[in-house]
């Protein structure tokens, strides 16, 4: 069904509703949360969720304010994807390495560089049958998988009967393979499974890489005699959804999309967990803090089908129908509501005919000057895989396999000052930027914490006070202070930010001694160190200090489920909320900070080891 009537789409959503929806497949699905952790960071990840639901598009009232807005939100959309500056529009250097023929078309294997070592290999299918210059279609594939005996086709040959439709259909058709499954393989899955969590502080994102693909496969069908190129339109499936969707947000030649299973909202992402069925390329570095449908939004007034089966796993109906409500939103401030659909049937995550042929209408209509025809011929697969091959042999300065390292630019290394006055403008620069980009995240500034003190207790000569505060809604913390017995006014704190190494090695210590302390464990305690124990009592005997232990977040009581894929998946939705854990993590330090003062007036000393250091470090910079 094409649904373009408000009322008929939420009668069918209110039917739909009754339906159960799964995010994940059956081996994933999360176990109950049985940690207070877990039910604290499920509850933060929903408040989070919403607080970006609600205000996406929520100050456009207007389609003034809109096309104010579009250029300024356009180009934080080439940041998040590491496309601004774009790279340079160099020399395609396409190569058509053969041909295979059909009886209805040719298709041309085809391969460019969309930069100098970054090779896109593709199918260009083209009609025999030519009056003139044709509408062209650029599809981006999915992950379809093709590997015969250890050598990669490309997911253009699981795709290829698109692109033969399309040409019998008077269409030029150019299928492009995707960075990860390609003739030459990258990575898609660098925080999914790889552990490259510098891809964020990079602010690369394999996104990036498909979008800037798309471009220059636009402009090499702008190049080619038999298309039109003022009638080029885009469309994909599952990952080649989401390209679709980029693509048709940054570039202006796309006058019509048809992203097909690739588009859904941060509520089903973040919440309902589908985060940990998708890699990396589903997803732009989120510096400015977007809801998706942002920018599905940027599309408008320009025609978009949004399309999708009902019991889709990894992009839910539920979402993929509240996109589409706040997209409408716009489409309606251009009064080209007839230009924006949502088409949905019946069917899991998979490329069925019923989602084919309404695409295929779709473009039927919109660059074929309103074509109406009864869609007759099927979507078939008419080649081996071998037949679509471009290389028989890969290049050798292929930089696709490696192409994260270099994509974003770092940036360029700073003019040493030669003033005060220089670096105080540097100094301030520099943490404009931070705030601005890396801590966006943060909350907007608050009052300092109130501390409730939990806990007083002595043993021997020592008081060990125990505190609670909330760093922010929902995050509530624990402050473990110890000094010695009958210490009126320290005369130094000193400030442990504790990873879990350390939250443990504090248990050990104070932890069969202080009943306050035994209740913060989670479970049990790990084994006493009584030297360690010893020492600490010597050192508060002989010093007027104050020494105090925090974990924040994810740490020590707050700590959620341990399995290491939970671990990352949570460290993946903080990312696509446009934060990080340890960005969250230097906010519960300045409020750490900003709560002991409200208690105790002293010089203090921050310390920590290995990442918590670096967390430390940031923090420090933002509380005097």
């Amino acid at each position: 069904m094409i649904m373009n009537n408000r009322s008929v789409a939420t009668a069918w959503l209110l039917i739909l509703l009754g339906l159960p929806l799964h995010c994940l497949a059956q081996e994933t699905a999360p176990k109950p949360d049985t940690r207070h952790g877990d039910a604290m960071i499920a509850s933060y990840f929903q408040r989070q969720t919403r607080q970006l639901e609600d205000a996406c598009l929520e100050d456009i009232g207007t389609l003034e304010q809109w096309k104010k807005q579009r250029p300024i939100l356009r180009n934080r959309l080439f940041k998040m994807l590491g496309l601004d500056p774009l790279p340079a529009r160099t020399d395609l250097k396409p190569v058509i390495t053969g041909r295979t023929e059909h009886e209805q078309f040719t298709v041309e294997k085809i391969q460019f560089q969309s930069r100098p070592g970054l090779y896109v290999t593709g199918n260009l299918y083209i009609p025999r049958n030519r009056p003139g210059p044709l509408p062209a279609i650029l599809y981006v594939c999915g992950h379809g998988q093709v590997k015969i005996d250890g050598v990669s086709y490309g997911a253009k040959a699981y795709y290829q009967h698109h692109g033969g439709w399309f040409a019998r259909n008077g269409y030029v058709c150019l299928t492009i393979d995707t960075l990860q499954l390609g003739e030459i393989e990258g990575i898609h899955h660098g925080t999914y499974r790889e552990n490259m969590w510098w891809w964020v502080n990079r602010g690369y994102t394999p996104a990036g890489v498909e979008a800037w693909n798309c471009i220059r496969s636009l402009d090499y069908l702008q190049s080619r005699e038999e298309v039109d190129g003022d009638r080029l339109g885009v469309t994909g499936r599952s990952g080649g959804g989401a390209y679709s969707w980029w693509i048709a947000a940054i570039d202006d030649r796309i006058k019509t999309a048809v992203p097909v299973a690739g588009i859904t909202d941060l509520r089903n992402h973040v919440v309902d967990g589908c985060v940990e069925g998708h890699c990396d390329c589903m997803y732009m570095v989120n510096t400015y803090r977007w809801d998706y449908a942002m920018v599905a939004a940027l599309v408008a007034p320009r025609p978009l089908l949004i399309s999708n089966t009902d019991r889709d796993g990894i992009f839910p109906i539920d979402g993929v129908y509240r996109t589409y409500q706040k997209v409408r939103k716009i489409y309606e401030l251009y009064g080209a509501g007839d230009k924006l659909a949502l088409h949905v049937t019946s069917g899991p995550h998979k490329d069925t005919q019923e989602l084919r042929v309404h695409a295929f209408r779709w473009f039927n209509f919109h660059l074929q000057e309103g074509k109406t025809d009864l869609v007759e011929t099927t979507a078939v697969k008419f080649f081996k895989p071998q037949q679509l091959r471009v290389f028989t042999e890969l290049p050798a300065d292929q930089k696709n396999t490696r192409i994260h390292e270099d994509f974003v630019a770092t940036a360029p290394e700073p003019a040493v000052v030669k003033s005060a006055s220089a670096w105080q403008q540097q100094e301030e620069s520099w943490k404009r930027q931070l705030k601005e980009k890396s801590f966006r995240g943060w909350p907007a500034e608050a009052r300092r914490p109130r501390l409730e003190t939990m806990t007083d207790e002595d043993v021997k000569d020592v008081t060990v006070r125990v505190w609670e505060f909330a760093s922010q809604q929902g995050i509530r913390l624990p402050l473990i202070m110890a000094h010695r017995k009958e210490l009126e006014k320290p005369t130094l704190l000193v400030l442990n930010v504790l990873d879990e190494e350390h939250w443990n090695a504090m248990l050990s210590r104070y932890g069969h001694s202080f009943v306050s302390v035994q209740k913060l464990a989670t479970g049990s305690l790990p084994a006493e160190d009584k030297q360690a124990w010893i020492a600490e009592q010597e050192m508060l005997k002989n010093n007027d200090w104050a020494i105090i232990y925090f974990p924040p977040r994810g740490i020590g009581p707050t700590a959620w489920d341990p399995a290491p894929f939970k671990q990352n998946q949570h460290q993946r939705r903080f990312y696509l909320l446009g934060q990080t854990l340890d960005g969250m993590r230097c906010w519960d330090v300045r409020r750490a900070i900003q709560a002991i003062r409200t208690e105790v007036s002293a010089p203090l000393w921050l310390q920590s080891h290995g990442s918590m250091a670096g967390v430390t470090l940031y923090a420090s910079l933002f509380e005097t």
